[in-house]
């Protein structure tokens, strides 16, 4: 009897252990930190660079959003940098004008700030717009009013001698007025175009940007866009950097994007949405990123936007990562790179293209 009972028990032990539910546990994300390829260039007289600060910091324990933004920061502060915050290159009026967004994907929250003027750092003004206030977007006036309530100094110019020395040739160049004759539908920026092509102004710098993300080990992911906006744009222009699902989108639980490059061909799709969708569909990001950048192709039917052969004749990329720790940067033609930096270090990788 007691080898019945024995047997018995064990028997019921085994099916009881076979009834368990099956124990899933998860892998140890491997953090890392993307960025635009500006994020890995400048180092506003310091030793790190944007990706090398955020990933330190983000893996040294401090917060996701607080990591990265510290990483914009340097390209923000460098004059060296044409695009983003200090020394940007103007509007048509020669006022240094900057736009901002981030997101943070645990609190489910985002700030965002456009026009702002006279204050370097305008992703600092956006987070605090995220975690100061019930709104997303400040603008203009109203976005400089909130820097200075929450302790910032308003600089009368942020111009450099270097962006005013670009600003001054452009002038001399073009219709100050800057508006599109509707015939050709060109001014300005086929200006800023040659410009870049005689060395006044980065070919990359004409749009700029940074957009910088992260993902840390705990799976917590955030991303951060910054920018001066398009070189010599109409006084108030805003684009896709400072706008939620336009020129970054994060979603804790898929991934983040964020976008450099035309902002106007970018605000028709939402793209950095449409990417972290796609994502959530289960596409890596190279190719939620490729998917954009099609929408954008089809999208693009004006001819003064095309080459000779129909495609898209300006730069726009997009950079993703989801939640798995996978990511890609992407764009039209070769050539464009972006920052990567991880276990492995900070580096350049190059981004996928959609046109050879």
């Amino acid at each position: 009897m007691a080898k019945d009972l024995s047997r018995r028990s064990f028997l019921q032990a085994g099916i009881a252990v076979a009834a368990m539910p099956n124990i899933v546990v998860p892998k140890a994300i491997r953090p890392v930190v993307i960025a635009s390829g500006n994020g890995y260039q400048f180092k506003n007289g310091g030793t790190e660079t944007c990706v090398e600060r955020a990933f330190r910091m983000m893996t040294s324990g401090a917060d996701v959003l607080e990591s990265l933004i510290a990483g914009v920061n340097i390209v923000e502060l460098d004059p060296l940098d044409t695009s983003v915050g200090y020394g940007g290159i103007p509007n048509a009026d020669g006022v240094v004008q900057l736009d901002s967004c981030c997101m943070h994907g645990p609190k489910k929250w985002a700030g965002g700030v456009a026009c702002l003027e006279g204050v370097r750092t305008p992703s600092k003004i956006a987070h605090l717009v995220a975690a100061s206030t019930d709104h997303h977007l400040l603008v203009g006036k109203g976005a400089q009013e909130f820097a200075r309530a929450m302790g910032f100094q308003i600089e009368a110019d942020l111009n450099t001698d270097r962006s005013r020395a670009v600003w001054l040739e452009w002038k001399r160049r073009t219709d100050p007025s800057h508006y599109l004759d509707p015939s050709k539908r060109g001014g300005g920026t086929e200006v800023a175009v040659q410009m870049a092509r005689e060395g006044w102004l980065d070919p990359e710098h004409i749009w700029g940007t940074i957009n910088c993300d992260g993902i840390n080990v705990n799976g917590e992911i955030a991303g951060v866009t910054t920018t001066s906006g398009l070189a010599f744009k109409i006084p108030g222009r805003v684009g896709d950097s400072p706008i939620l699902g336009a020129g970054l989108y994060v979603d804790n639980s898929v991934g983040a994007a964020g976008s450099t490059g035309r902002g106007e061909a970018n605000l028709y799709g939402l793209c950095s949405y449409l990417v972290v969708e796609e994502m959530r569909r289960g596409k890596h990001p190279k190719d939620a990123g490729l998917e954009a950048l099609k929408r954008v192709a089809a999208n693009t039917i004006e001819k003064r936007l095309l080459t000779e052969n129909g495609r898209p004749n300006f730069g726009l990329n997009f950079y993703a990562l989801d939640a798995k720790g996978r990511y890609a940067g992407v764009g039209f033609t070769p050539g464009a790179r972006f920052a990567v930096c991880d276990e492995n270090g900070p580096r350049l990788e190059a981004c996928e293209t959609l046109f050879s």
